[in-house]
């Protein structure tokens, strides 16, 4: 059996990624109310992006317009089903839906506006896999009531998720509650969980351990919100495929010394499988109850949450996966530059402009370390090379590079599959080039298509095909075959 090449599934879900705040633009049109993404300044590789409490004079915020997919869907869309996409991974909005989120009816013209783009998708049988909170809950919630560390949250999610499930329940079969969920165990702030800086207007300050309690009581409160909405869902709509989603960051020991084994384990059980256990089993681990207990995080759990959480259990994992790294007991070890959630670097890979390490065989076992762990259908929904593209004097941008990792990266789900894994899908990041999340620049991009926009927001926002477009397209026409590949 071992031997069989049974390669990629006639049904997989071939497609690409994207996310509101860094796709859409028109921020203020619409109806549509201010997000958390919508106060955040553009930064560099060097410079951290600014949160600010209020729209500044003259500072430049790249979500206001994006790559204008507000008045461009129909063109990008067309550009997704020319490369035969069988799924599209976008998200809604929030506050395109309810401006200050605690709103007691919907902005019709928001719901509008998604209608429209349900129907595009539909014209070239293109499958929705929609998001329903990516990085940017309103900003009013963070103003009255600090985001997601307020239970009372909670309450305006689940009226959101209620709205645009019985809105969009014959147009939508697959949805995630959450992006990234569990980056909320290694970083605050207002981009993951709505919430007040504290002392420092930068983007992600860090692990900022004296706040642990609250990050942990926010990771909670989204959990409580995802398991109603997942059980709510599944009442509208018997036939919804609801998931959860992680950033996997897939961990090595540095050596082979017992420390470093022990402290890899014990990472990547807070890291990656905390959020996992809680929305694919239903229940917290034991080992985050006894590191609650160890570090004096009291999470305030009310009756009836540990039920709720036991309700609403996800239908199928999708995860996130762009590097690996190695974790070392030693403190005198160097930390590798660019992976965003730390680690050493692994001598044996190589990186990418930004530092990230590219390791296409880490999706290999993080795909089996997944599925064997949790027995439901995997998706990896984000997946990508971020460089800078060169466009040519003939207009060509020849991006072999890009092609080289997701060709590595799609054999490795390949052999996944082989290997036993149930794989239904995949949707590499920024099919389109975006704005990037972590330094708001346009010059990191994964797109395989390009567009014609710079750091400062200048560019026509005209949309050209990459190399890896065709390439991309004959991935998905032939399934994947070997010789593609």
């Amino acid at each position: 059996m071992s031997e069989l090449n049974c390669g990629f599934p006639k049904d997989f879900l071939w497609g690409g990624a994207t996310a509101a705040n860094q796709l859409e633009g028109g921020y203020n049109e619409g109806g549509k109310g201010l997000s958390t993404a919508d106060v955040m300044t553009s930064g560099t590789h060097t410079k951290p992006r600014r949160i600010t409490s209020t729209i500044e004079e003259g500072a430049y915020y790249p979500s206001h317009e994006a790559i204008d997919f507000y008045h461009r869907y129909k063109e990008d869309i067309k550009l997704f089903a020319e490369m035969g996409f069988k799924v599209f991974r976008m998200s809604i909005a929030w506050s395109r839906i309810f401006p200050n989120g605690d709103d007691t009816e919907p902005n019709e013209e928001g719901l509008k506006f998604y209608d429209n783009v349900f129907a595009e998708l539909k014209k070239y049988n293109i499958e929705p896999l929609v998001t329903l909170s990516h990085y940017e809950a309103p900003y009013q919630l963070t103003v009255k009531y600090n985001g997601w560390a307020n239970k009372k949250v909670i309450d305006f999610y689940v009226r959101y998720c209620e709205v645009v499930f019985n809105r969009y329940k014959d147009v939508v079969k697959y949805w995630l509650t959450f992006n990234e969920i569990n980056a909320l165990t290694s970083a605050f702030g207002t981009f993951m969980a709505g919430a007040m800086q504290i002392d420092n207007d930068e983007f992600n300050t860090g692990l900022d351990d004296d706040r642990q309690e609250m990050r942990y009581q926010a990771l909670h409160n989204q959990f409580i919100a995802s398991a109603k909405a997942v059980k709510l869902g599944h009442q509208i709509n018997p036939d919804f495929k609801i998931g959860c989603m992680i950033v996997n960051m897939c961990s090595y020991p540095l050596t082979c010394h017992p420390d470093d084994i022990l402290l890899t384990q014990q990472q990547t059980n807070m890291f990656n499988n905390l959020c996992g256990d809680v929305q694919v089993r239903g229940a917290y681990p034991n080992f985050a109850k006894k590191y609650f207990e160890r570090n004096n995080i009291n999470i305030n759990m009310v009756p009836g949450d540990e039920q709720i959480l036991a309700e609403g259990k996800v239908d199928f994992y999708a995860f996130s996966y762009y590097m690996s790294c190695c974790i070392s007991a030693d403190p005198e070890k160097v930390k590798g530059k660019g992976n965003v959630f730390g680690g050493v670097p692994n001598p044996y890979l190589k990186s990418s402009d930004w530092g990230w390490q590219i390791d296409p065989v880490g999706l290999r076992y993080t795909l089996n370390e997944v599925y064997n762990r949790y027995q439901v259908p995997v998706m990896v929904v984000e997946n990508g090379l971020g460089a800078m593209d060169t466009v040519e004097e003939d207009g060509s941008i020849n991006d072999d590079y890009r092609i080289d990792y997701l060709k590595a990266h799609i054999k490795a789900m390949k052999e996944a599959i082989n290997d036993g894994v149930d794989l239904i899908g995949y949707t590499p990041w920024g099919c389109i080039d975006l704005i990037s999340a972590s330094t708001g620049e346009m010059k990191k991009r994964y797109g395989f298509i390009y567009v014609d926009k710079d750091n400062e927001g200048n560019g026509t926002l005209n949309r050209s095909k990459k190399k890896s477009f065709y390439w991309y397209k004959d991935v998905i026409s032939t399934n994947g075959a070997d010789e593609i590949l």
